[in-house]
């Protein structure tokens, strides 16, 4: 880093924890974040403005008037725009050092498998299950770190899949495919504007985590907030042996020799 970047980043280099070395663990990560809605918006400015070396962001939706509400990285000349093309500029003019990647379409398949396997942590921010699913599906075979968020009315969750670790539980082991859960959407519903900032504020500190070591992290735990009353829970996690995504004799990880 040179001089500039050592002031930039310097109320971080001042924590123990993170350091010099930790910044520039930072500098240089490369993470693949799902969705720059709410949840994404708040995770990529401050992954942003703490000097994240590749940032690629995924979505193929564009910025609607409705979205200002709460997806504070897009501004009101946005709107008609691809959000991730969107989240671009608004990133590059907060942090210049940092390599912006917009990816302006809805990941899947063979573009989903190749984008988490060219980066180091996932960060899904999507609004669906399907989404999730998938993308825990690539994050088991490449066993990538895969950081979680999602938030409807005044409810938000936020958890760590670690796969790099063996006996990490994946999203599949807390949320099987085959349930039957209500798909939920903040055009149905609604959604409090700082709650998404609250969970995707979470995840960036989870993905900050991951990347220097500092402390530790969701890996095997749920955090629940109810933002009515304020209040968390924390949830303890384990790895379902007989998961059909994670376990060690499952499809997923056979199909990749794991």
């Amino acid at each position: 880093m040179n001089d500039a970047e050592l002031l930039r980043y310097s109320r971080h280099i001042l924590l123990d924890e993170i350091g010099i070395a930790g910044q520039q663990a930072i500098r240089e990560a490369r993470v693949l974040l799902v969705g720059a809605g709410g949840l994404g918006s708040a995770v990529a400015l401050y992954l942003a403005a703490s000097g994240v070396g590749q940032l690629s962001i995924a979505d193929g939706d564009k910025v609607d008037s409705s979205n200002l509400q709460r997806q504070i990285v897009h501004r009101n000349d946005a709107i008609g725009k691809n959000k991730a093309e969107s989240a671009a500029i608004s990133l590059t003019a907060l942090d210049p050092n940092v390599r912006v990647t917009p990816i302006s379409q809805y990941l899947s398949d063979e573009v989903l498998d190749q984008a988490v396997a060219a980066h180091q942590i996932v960060v899904d921010a999507s609004d669906n299950f399907d989404s999730r699913h998938a993308i825990n599906l690539a994050c088991v075979r490449h066993r990538k770190a895969l950081v979680s968020g999602a938030a409807i009315r005044f409810s938000g969750q936020v958890s760590v899949f670690d796969l790099r670790s063996a006996d990490s539980p994946c999203y599949h082991c807390l949320y099987a495919d085959t349930q039957s859960v209500e798909e939920t959407s903040c055009s149905r519903n609604g959604v409090f504007s700082p709650l998404v900032g609250i969970i995707g504020a979470t995840q960036a500190a989870e993905t900050l985590k991951l990347i220097t070591g500092a402390g530790a992290t969701l890996n095997g735990r749920l955090l629940l907030l109810d933002a009515l009353t304020m209040q968390w829970r924390n949830i303890g996690l384990k790895r379902d042996p007989h998961c059909r995504i994670c376990a060690a004799n499952s499809p997923a990880l056979r199909a990749y020799g794991a």
